[in-house]
């Protein structure tokens, strides 16, 4: 079996219903693996392992309780830095919304809060979304 941080999602999900792995263990695996390589990568603009754990743990009473009905639930995830989130700031790769903390979460980040799923953090992006490489990130390059 692969590392879990190596899984696709169909195979945590499977691994999560069937009770071989909690979304507590899977998320610690994948932070592990973030802070291993993110020195070098820098793909996050945001982390943040409390969230990320309180989203895990309820994933798990979901799992358990048998109120998990999507196949997301318990499944980390990174969000776009453009997409709106209560927990995270979004700035949008730009020093110029560097604080701004949306007052609601986005259509898809509430549906996938819906789901389960556990959120990690934000991801960096070109600056406002305009490229596709984060050459042109108002706050770092992304090196993968």
């Amino acid at each position: 079996m692969p590392e879990l941080h190596e899984l696709t999602i169909h195979e945590a999900a499977t691994s999560l219903r069937e009770k071989t792995i909690s979304s507590q263990e899977l998320t610690r695996a994948i932070l592990d693996r973030i802070q291993s390589v993110e020195p070098r990568i820098q793909a996050y603009m945001t982390l943040d392992e409390e969230i990320a754990f309180q989203m895990a743990r309820e994933a798990d009473r979901r799992l358990a309780a048998g109120e998990a009905h999507s196949p997301l639930c318990g499944i980390p995830l990174a969000i776009k830095d453009n997409i709106c989130t209560l927990d995270f700031p979004t700035t949008c790769a730009s020093k110029i919304l560097a604080n701004f903390r949306p007052p609601y979460d986005a259509h898809v980040t509430s549906c996938l809060r819906s789901a389960g799923a556990v959120f990690l953090g934000k991801t960096n992006q070109d600056e406002f979304a305009m490229g596709s490489s984060t050459e042109n990130s108002g706050m770092h390059t992304t090196s993968n």
